[in-house]
């Protein structure tokens, strides 16, 4: 159904092919998965598929690429679309209409669908993706997670023969991702669908794989094989594979349920080991290894130690938006050096909550305290310097034409020292030209630039937004080291996060949301471990032991 000859891309002005030696069939009704770290050309063989690559993009594309026998070099995108079905990584650059009705039966208009045909799939459609709810629903209220289930359903009624899909479950939260993934499974074992996905998530699609096509560096050529052989070559693997690994498992398990099998000796050994921690360790500004930057951005004294006054306090918090309650009867305390994560399903009112606590979104009832401050009655140059907020589209803090730009202008809005901003992307991210347009950075790289600009203020209280999305487990270990050694200067961090792996190594307390509401609020691993939508794949393996990551266990077996 796919067939790639030899393909190599390169982009104008770039010494080097983005990818080469592209050379793999993916077979009709296969779900192939595309994996490999950030920056290996994923999102470019996906893009070749649907003729992006290059009609739209530019570049050159040597080689060949066939989808149902057309040829995307003599054929457009638009000639194309009746075979192919694409999502990207933004959802919001693909929708052309304003509501979710209308716009799961776009694609089936601009085919010249009969009306009858039309409104039959659209119904499917709002079932098989849980969208019902939704259907008169203006997108723009949407949370990030429900408007990449509509971008997801939009594609899916025209009922192309392949479907591209790159990152598909990354704003998701576990439930909608399972459901997403299952209605992917029904398409390819009952209509004979083809699937090709890129995810850095591995932990959630790799049980569903037919074969694995890695992209183990840039413009390497590609692996192909099954989930398993693959995964022990793998310079990414989820969370169950590192288990194996560590533990000597052969072969190596895919699934928790295949790893609990195997499990029973190693638990074993870790009942012998000692407890794992309640919650990750808080260390004291002075007790902290040198953190990730240069210097210190926030330190506390030993009188602010003992007694902490809250960055952040919320009380009887209610936010009504569009005629929708988002938020009510909110209580949140949170402390300097404290890392909490604000988890629950899509739509729960996680970014609202945020919002509420860096002053974009007025409360109804209740109040928000941030320090001193109340932000919606804040300025924002005065707000600056008590909270920050990287949001879900870090590209939306980005607006300069160079990386040296936004820099600049993130010195003088914070009034800080020239070159503050440039010295702490350096440190989170070198070798990044000043001349660089931020457009021309990955997913990982602006959100490292994004969290620079918004730390030359030195806020006390950082908060982020799904800050995983586009991220490898590399970059993710990064950004959990830089995280940790903000907390142990004293920044407090607020992040909503529906990586459930992410929240198991880095976070001290666990909010969880669900209409609104606060339902639980307490240590991540009394919280997460209680919830099976929540739990990260070690604690599932290990039950009922409370270890919640990898780290954890190496460090009790050694």
């Amino acid at each position: 159904m796919i067939r790639f000859e030899n393909v190599s891309v390169t982009y104008d002005g770039m010494p080097e092919p983005s990818v080469r030696g592209v050379d793999f069939e993916v077979l009709e009704g296969e779900l192939v998965l595309l994996a490999g770290p950030s920056g290996v050309g994923k999102s470019t063989v996906l893009g070749a598929v649907s003729g992006l690559v290059p009609h739209f993009t530019g570049g050159t594309l040597h080689g060949r690429v066939t989808v149902a026998g057309r040829d995307t070099r003599t054929h457009k995108p638009r000639e194309l679309a009746d075979v192919v079905g694409t999502v990207g990584q933004d959802p919001l650059s693909h929708f052309v209409t304003d509501v979710v009705e209308d716009e799961l039966a776009y694609g089936m208009e601009s085919l010249g669908l009969p009306p009858d045909v039309m409104r039959r799939r659209v119904e499917e459609t709002l079932d098989l993706l849980g969208l019902a709810g939704l259907r008169d629903r203006p997108i723009s209220t949407l949370s990030g997670g429900q408007q990449q289930r509509v971008a997801i359903g939009s594609v899916l009624t025209p009922h192309p023969r392949v479907l591209v899909l790159d990152e598909p479950t990354s704003a998701l939260d576990p439930a909608a991702a399972e459901e997403v993934l299952a209605v992917l499974q029904r398409l390819v074992h009952d209509l004979g669908t083809t699937v090709l996905m890129a995810e850095h998530r591995l932990e959630r699609v790799i049980q569903y794989a037919d074969q694995v096509a890695l992209l183990p560096g840039p413009g390497e050529p590609p692996l192909l094989g099954t989930p398993a052989e693959v995964m022990a070559v793998s310079p990414v693997f989820p969370p169950v594979v590192a288990l194996g690994r560590l533990a000597g498992w052969s072969p190596l398990p895919l699934t928790v349920r295949d790893a609990r099998r195997r499990a029973a000796g190693l638990r074993e050994r870790l009942a012998d080991a000692a407890r794992p921690p309640r919650e990750p360790a808080r260390e004291t500004a002075e007790d902290a290894a040198p953190a990730p930057f240069g210097r210190r951005l926030f330190k506390r004294t030993e009188t602010d130690a003992s007694t902490p006054a809250p960055v952040a306090e919320v009380r009887s918090l209610a936010v009504r938006r569009d005629r929708i309650q988002a938020l009510r009867h909110i209580d949140l305390t949170v402390a300097p050096g404290e890392t909490v994560a604000l988890m629950g399903r899509n739509g729960a009112g996680k970014s609202t909550l945020l919002g509420a606590l860096v002053g974009l979104v007025e409360p109804s009832a209740g109040s928000v305290r941030t320090g001193d401050a109340v932000p919606h009655r804040t300025r924002p140059r005065d707000l600056v310097r008590r909270v920050g907020l990287v949001p879900q589209e870090p590209r939306d803090l980005l607006y300069a034409d160079t990386v040296g730009a936004e820099c600049a202008a993130a010195d003088r809005d914070a009034e800080a020292e020239a070159g503050t901003c440039r010295a702490l992307l350096s440190e989170l991210l070198p070798g990044v030209a000043d001349d660089t347009h931020p457009r021309d950075l990955s997913e990982g790289q602006r959100l490292a630039l994004a969290l620079a600009v918004v730390l030359t203020a030195r806020p006390p209280l950082l908060l982020l937004d799904e800050p995983t999305r586009g991220l490898d487990y590399a970059a993710k270990a990064r950004l959990v080291a830089v995280l940790r050694g903000l907390a142990a200067e004293g920044h407090a961090i607020v992040l909503a996060t529906h990586d459930v792996e992410l929240a198991a190594e880095l976070a001290h307390r666990v909010v969880l949301l669900a209409e609104g509401e606060v339902i639980a609020d307490g240590p991540a691993a009394e919280v997460v471990v209680a919830s099976p939508s929540f739990a990260p794949q070690v604690a599932k393996v290990l039950a009922p032991q409370q270890w919640l990551t990898v780290s954890q266990v190496r460090a009790a077996l050694s």
